[in-house]
Order: structure tokens, then C-alpha cells, then sequence
């Protein structure tokens, strides 16, 4: 199993993900490199489903979506993440609906806006034909079940998201077991990374993620978010994933409408701790937060080069 690479793993500063001597983490999206050491990219969540978790549907209309796209990016949005299919139980949807919602969407956003494009499937065929259209990411939260996937991305010069999940999407879990919650989604998620990089996958186009609810409990989810620093120093980017989920609704009795405070601090936490990709809903807020952070971070950082510290 790849442990992180010289240079990339992570040391004592929580802030400063690239590790020492000078290294660098970076994170390269279509023909885009960004340079993710302390700053982190806001991904705005973009959902051609009748059915979705938190807009119930508001953006399945394509005309609905493309409104919704245009804010995310006059908010800054870094990249747009199309997803056809919500992750929970619920109606099936067969390959071709899942197509028709999500590759003229690709197509339309990459037509109008300057900004990447990342497609939320777990389907190979769909991945294929999305990046075809344009898509730049594949953000895959079933963990590469799909035996094709890597091999489209590698073929496609994509980037990955490797997602832990315990079952599988679209399948309940509610009584979750682990016997390290931390520990197997490290272990999960590290060979998720070597699959991709044994797949041809550049190293700097794979992207991990703990799976926040995805398989958890609250409390297994609260557990992972405070791990961020552990996982980010597995030397890859690290997506958080937290936005309106239900285990910040637990943690302040707050119905799904209720969720926004709560989900801004997790970003600005995940952030502080070393998650560098944020997807969520609330891209205005989310990229204030980023934006005082990043100043911080980038303080923080030239003050430890003057000085000389170690890390």
C-alpha cells in the first residue's frame, strides 16, 4: 500500500499541508494546477435530481441548474460538481436517465463558465461520456466499485475522488460497525489511492474522502472530521464533504433547513486541520470563510520561513 510520497506527508503544522523542504501539494484539475499547501478550492454542489437530500429537487430543471450554476460562479466557486443521482435509497435510476440529466448539464456549464467541472457518479459509462462533454473530475463516492472507472479517468487525463463508503450508494446503513472508525477509512482510503495510481492516474489528480454519512454515524462522522489532520497526511488532497449533512443536524438539534452556521464551521475546521477541497452548497459563505483563512494560513506560513522553522 503507497504511503504518502517524500515531501508530502504531514507534520506537526496543522495549516501547512505540502510537508518540508519546500514541498509543495498540488492538485491539477483538466489543465489547471492549483496549489492547495494552504489554501483550500470551493466546490459547489450541483444536483439534476428530483429527489436531492437538501434542495428536494430545485435545480432539476436544466434552466433551474444553469441559474444555480451562474451564482456559484459570481460567488467564485472553484469548481461545479453535477451529480444525476442522490447517494441515498430511494427510486432506481436507470443508466440512460442518469445520462440524460447529467451530460447535457456538463455540456451546458462548459459551454457558458470558465470553471471546472466535476461529475458526481459512480457509473464508469456515465464518468466516460461526462468527460467526453467536458467534465474535468471524477467524484466517485462508491470508492471505485465500478471495475472500469479508473481505467476511464486514466484514459480521459481526469482527476479522481476516492470516497470511503461502507456499503455501497443507494443502500441504507443504519447501524454502522467499526472497530477503528479512523484507522479503516485510513486504511480504506490509502488503497483507493494506490488503485488509482496503479491505474495510470497522475499522482496530483487523486483526491480523498472520508465518506462523512456515508456509512457513519454522528458520532462516527464527528470522529473523522476532527481526524482531518490524520487523513490529510496521507498526502493527498483532502475533500470534506460536511455541507447540511445529518450529523451536524445532530450535533445542534437542527432540521435540514437549519444547517448553514453549522456548516460553515465545519468548513473553516476542516480547513484548519487540512482539508483542501470543500463541497458544498453554500458557495458565498463557504468562500468568505475560505478567503479569511487563506490570509491566515498564507501569514502563518511566511512567518514560519522567516523564521526557519522545522516542520
Amino acid at each position: 500500500m503507497t504511503e504518502p510520497a517524500a515531501g508530502q506527508r504531514r507534520h506537526g503544522d496543522p495549516f501547512n499541508v505540502g510537508g518540508g523542504c519546500g514541498a509543495r501539494l498540488v492538485l491539477k484539475v483538466g489543465d489547471r494546477a492549483f496549489d492547495l499547501t494552504t489554501r483550500a478550492l470551493v466546490m459547489g454542489i450541483l444536483n439534476r435530481t428530483p429527489d436531492s437530500f437538501f434542495d428536494k429537487g430545485a435545480t432539476f430543471g436544466l434552466d433551474a441548474f444553469l441559474r444555480r450554476a451562474e451564482e456559484m460562479v459570481a460567488q467564485g466557486a472553484d469548481i461545479l460538481d453535477v451529480g444525476g443521482v442522490k447517494a441515498g435509497p430511494g427510486p432506481e435510476v436507470s443508466l440512460a436517465e442518469e445520462l440524460d440529466r447529467v451530460v447535457p448539464a456538463v455540456e451546458a456549464l462548459r459551454e457558458r463558465f470558465d470553471v471546472p467541472v466535476s461529475v458526481d457518479t459512480w457509473r464508469a459509462e456515465v464518468a466516460r461520456a461526462s468527460f467526453e462533454a467536458g467534465a474535468a473530475v471524477g467524484n466517485d463516492i462508491s470508492g471505485f466499485a465500478d471495475p472500469e472507472y479508473l481505467g476511464v479517468a486514466a484514459r480521459a487525463g481526469a482527476c479522481v475522488v476516492a470516497t470511503h463508503i461502507r456499503l455501497a450508494p443507494r443502500v441504507a446503513d443504519p447501524d454502522p460497525r467499526y472497530t477503528d472508525v479512523v484507522g479503516e477509512v485510513r486504511e480504506f482510503l490509502l488503497d483507493r489511492a494506490e488503485r488509482a495510481l496503479t491505474a495510470g492516474i497522475d499522482r496530483e489528480r487523486v483526491v480523498l474522502d472520508a465518506g462523512l454519512d456515508l456509512g457513519k454515524t454522528s458520532e462516527q462522522s464527528l470522529e473523522l472530521l476532527r481526524a482531518s489532520r490524520e487523513l490529510a497526511g496521507l498526502g493527498y488532497p483532502l475533500l470534506l464533504s460536511a455541507s447540511n449533512k445529518t450529523f451536524l443536524g445532530d450535533v445542534l438539534g437542527r432540521d435540514i433547513t437549519r444547517r448553514r452556521e453549522a456548516s460553515l464551521v465545519a468548513a473553516a475546521m476542516g480547513v484548519s486541520l487540512g482539508c483542501r477541497v470543500l463541497r458544498v452548497h453554500d458557495v458565498d459563505g463557504t468562500r468568505k470563510v475560505r478567503d479569511t483563512l487563506d490570509r491566515l494560513l498564507a501569514a502563518r506560513e511566511r512567518r514560519s520561513e522567516a523564521r526557519g522553522d522545522p516542520d
